[in-house]
Formats: C-alpha cells, structure tokens, sequence
C-alpha cells in the first residue's frame, strides 16, 4: 500500500468530526473532574492560585515548565539574551572568532551559576575523555564514556561530584544533573567523530567550544559534534530569503503556546489527577482515557517549546539545531516515537543505526534495539518504571519489524496487491489503532506512574470491555486516517505524482498539419502573372 492510497473526502471529513468530538467530550469530563475537586486535600501542593483575571487556581504540578516560564524564567531570559548580545556583536566584527566567543560566555556563566569547583569537574571529564579519543579505539571511546556517565546514576559517585556545586539554591540539582549529563553525551560525541577523522585529531579546543556553548549546555537539546563542528566554523553568515522573518514567527509561536498552556492550567487538572488514585478510581471512563491521551500530548508540547525557545536562540546564532519531537497526536509506530530529537538522533547515529545496519535483519535489529534501549536507560537512570518502559518499547520496536516481515511473505503480499489502495489503507489503520493505544499506555508508564498505567490499561480492555473499548478504538481509528491523510498530502507536496504524457497525434492529424499552416494565395497576383 503506498502512502499516497486516497480516500474519500467524506469520509475524511467524517473521521475529522468524529475526532473534534471526542476530544471536547473528554475534555468536558477532565474539566468537571477538575472542577468538582479544586479544594480536595491532595490538591493543596500542586493547585495554587493562579492568575487574577480567571479567578481559578493553577496546576502547577510540573516543576520543570514553573521553573522555565514562572519561577526562573528573569534568569534563563538574562543568560539567553546575553548571549544573543555578545554573539551579534562578535558575527559583526569579527565572525572567525565567533565560535571562541560562544565558548568564553557559555564558560563565564557556568561559572556564575554553579561555581569554580563545578567547572573544573566539567572540565576534567572533557580531558579525561578527550585522552581517551587520541587513542581513536571506537569501542574503548564508548565504554569510557557510558562509564563516566554511570557515575551520575549510582552512590557513591553522584554524592561526592554534587558536593562540587557551590551554594545552595532551587536549580541546583537540575543544573547539575543537566549539565554533566550533556556534557558526558556531547563528549562521546566528539571521540567517537574524532575515531572517524583519519587526518589527526581534534583540538581539544573544538571539544571545549562544542561543550561549553551555553543555549545547549544545561538543557540540551545534543547535537553531534560533526554538524556543529561545521556549523560553528563556517565563514559565510548570509541569511535566506525571509529566515529572520520566519526566526521572529517562531519565536512568537513558541510565546502563544505558553500563554496557551497556562490558561488550559487553569480548567483542565491534568497533571495533577493522575497523582490521586482514589480520585482515580471514582472517574469517568472518558476522563481516564483523556487524561492518559492529554499526559503525552502535554509532554510533547513541552519538549517542542523548551527545545524551541533554545533552538530560536541557537538560529540566530547561524546553526541548524535538532528540530522539535514528532507530535504524539502524529505517531502511531513505534520506530518514529521519541520525545527528545537530539537524543535520537545521537542514538540513531551511533548505536542503532551503527549496529542494525539497513534494519533488515531480526537478529541485527534485535541486537540494536537492545543495546540503544541500554544506554537510553543509562541516560533516564536506572529504576522499575524506566525498566519497564524500555523493555515494552524495545519489544514494540520488534514486534513491528517482526509483523511486517510476516505479513510481507506470500499469500499476504498478493492478497494486499489485489486489493484497492484505499481499502489496504482502512485495514492497516485497524492494526495501527492498536499499535498507536500500545505507544500510549507503554509511555505513561515513565511520564506518570506504573499504577496510572495499569487503571487506564484495566479500564480500556477489561471494565469497560466492550463499549468504551469499541468507541475509544473507533475514534483512535478516525484519529490515524487524519494521520494518514495528513502524510499523504505531505507525501504529494515533496513527490508529486508525474504529469501524464501527451495523448500521441493520428496520422491524419500530423499529415493535415502543414498544409493548415500554409498560407493561401491571392487571386490577384494569380491573374496578374
């Protein structure tokens, strides 16, 4: 079945008001979930009142969005715009040096928000896996580097490097555990590229620009050493056609998504529900179902802003940054489910892609999954909800790959071939629906909570077996056709179909042709001769 099976409009139309549909009926339950128990007692810690003109209190369960857009964000606005103003002025009056100037600031405010001591336990982990590097063994470089990264996810080791941090302030511990963890991937990053190079080594120089550049240091997102490398050093700073303009929009998109957030903080309680079991228990079966769907959309639309806001900053600067995670709402494989680009990116690169090969194999993809879900457990650190999302992700990953060869071998590759485009289409959505609810209850497990996960799985598949699994399964189904519709018109957009040839001319037609084009003589200058 090719991506660009068409339906009909109707029914297009039909799945997209079925769709809207839904999502206002669950979202009319959450928000009188939300309202009936604004003053419960378990409430207390993470509803506060919120802005003065709703008159309604505000979730504010999620640290990490209060701590960038509420609580820290005159910080992190003072550091990002210090770093525009010092690198515009460096591109303008001398643009070779740009890269060095990034580094001096990015070093400079490191130091100011955590202190000499934790620069200096940066800086030993770069010269550590920097003398690694100059040995150029791939396999040593990693081992080295998964080690060091280990050291921040086990007793002793994370006690004694935290007592590095200076002070005592809110974002300590967030600053810490961001920046040495970056730090350690952008740093295997550069051994491994520096394995590849086989013209010398890279000066530690480059390792030091690459670590210390501030919109990635704290909060990511990684991108690989070779893009930077070649993005940072380039000498020529032109701008496209309409970039500054399309650099503003974003950056005015990512503000409105913010507001937009906050005001939805304020009627729908979504992350603070999943917390109360017993609340739990007493909801409706579409307010779980919401509340499970909303979770990771919530996620999603977090990373897309925070990684965002750092990738604006990051343009300006004349770099092409790991671009937004793919919205949950438009995933339904599991091959295409990340929540962090650049993370998948680093781990497509230099273990999944480097192992799988062409993703052909079972044995090879099975071997790369298991080692690319290793390290990502490394990286999240190790504990029972991390484990058991991992090991259901690595199956699904699997699974499908196992699926489609099975379905690929004979009779069922003929029978789909006999079959209408758009009828293989509506039956491969069946068998997505159910993928797409496996992603879902798969990935709560690591946002939320095991006990989360396992209610909404009970709830779907066994109390509320068969009517609201039918109805939940027919709207998932409508929502993967809008998908699917949706890749479709984006499949035309970058492969238009080709223009049929020209019908051929008759004989006729081509003898006719010249003697049509001949011009007719005057009978004047006939009588005249």
């Amino acid at each position: 079945m090719g991506i660009k099976a068409a339906l009909p409009k109707y029914e297009i139309y039909f799945y997209n008001t079925m769709l809207c549909l839904a999502m206002f009926w669950a979202s009319s339950w959450i928000f009188d979930l939300s309202s009936s128990n604004a003053n419960r007692k378990t409430f207390k810690t993470s509803v506060t009142p919120g802005w003065y003109y709703f008159g309604r209190n505000m979730d504010t369960a999620d640290c990490e969005w209060m701590m960038w857009f509420s609580t820290f964000r005159e910080h992190i606005l003072f550091a990002l715009a210090g770093h525009v103003l010092f690198a515009k002025i460096c591109s303008m009056l001398a643009p070779q040096y740009r890269s060095l100037v990034y580094m001096v600031y990015g070093l400079l405010a490191v130091w100011t928000s955590m202190g000499w001591t934790y620069v200096t336990l940066i800086l030993s982990h770069c010269i550590l896996l920097y003398s690694i590097s100059l040995v150029k063994i791939r396999w040593l470089c990693f081992v080295s580097g998964l080690c060091t990264l280990a050291t921040f996810k086990c007793e002793p080791f994370v006690s004694w490097q935290a007592g590095f941090v200076e002070g005592d302030f809110e974002l300590r511990h967030v600053l810490f555990y961001g920046g040495c963890g970056f730090t350690i991937m952008r740093c295997m990053s550069f051994a491994l590229e520096n394995c590849e190079r086989k013209d010398g080594n890279y000066n530690i120089l480059e390792l030091l620009k690459y670590n210390f550049y501030l919109p990635f240091f704290y909060f990511g997102p990684i991108m690989t050493f070779d893009k930077f490398y070649i993005q940072a050093n380039k000498s020529d700073l032109t701008r496209k056609e309409w970039e500054m303009w399309n650099i503003s929009l974003q950056g005015l998109s990512h503000l409105g998504v913010i507001i937009v957030v906050d005001v939805l903080f304020h009627f729908l309680y979504i992350l603070t529900i999943p917390n109360d079991l017993k609340l739990l228990k007493h909801a409706s079966d579409w307010a779980l179902v919401g509340l499970a769907y909303f979770n990771l959309v919530y996620d999603w639309v977090k990373a897309a802003v925070m990684f965002g806001v750092i990738n604006t900053v990051s343009r300006l600067d004349h770099l092409d940054p790991p671009k937004p995670p793919k919205c949950i709402t438009m995933l339904y494989v599991f091959a295409e489910t990340h929540f962090d680009r650049g993370i998948n990116e680093w781990l497509c690169k230099y273990v999944y892609d480097h192992l799988g090969g062409k993703h052909e194999n079972v044995v090879e993809e099975l071997v790369a999954t298991l080692c690319t879900f290793g390290v990502t457990v490394l990286w999240l650190g190790p504990c029972q909800a991390v484990l058991i999302w991992a090991f259901f992700n690595c199956f699904g990953l699997n699974f499908e790959l196992w699926t489609a060869k099975f379905f690929s071998m004979e009779p069922f590759a003929s029978f789909e071939m006999s079959m209408p485009e758009a009828t293989s289409r509506r039956i491969r959505a069946i068998f997505n629906t159910l993928n797409f609810w496996s992603i879902v209850l798969y990935n709560i497990l690591a946002l939320n909570s095991l006990d989360f996960a396992k209610l909404v799985a009970k709830r779907l598949l066994l109390k509320g077996f068969p009517i609201t699994t039918i109805i939940v399964m027919f709207v998932t189904y409508c929502l993967i056709q809008v998908i699917k519709e949706r890749e479709r018109r984006q499949a035309l957009i970058d492969d238009p179909d080709p223009l049929p040839p020209a019908p051929p001319q008759s004989a006729a037609t081509t003898a006719a042709a010249p003697t049509a084009a001949q011009p007719v003589a005057d009978p004047s200058k006939e009588k005249a001769e």
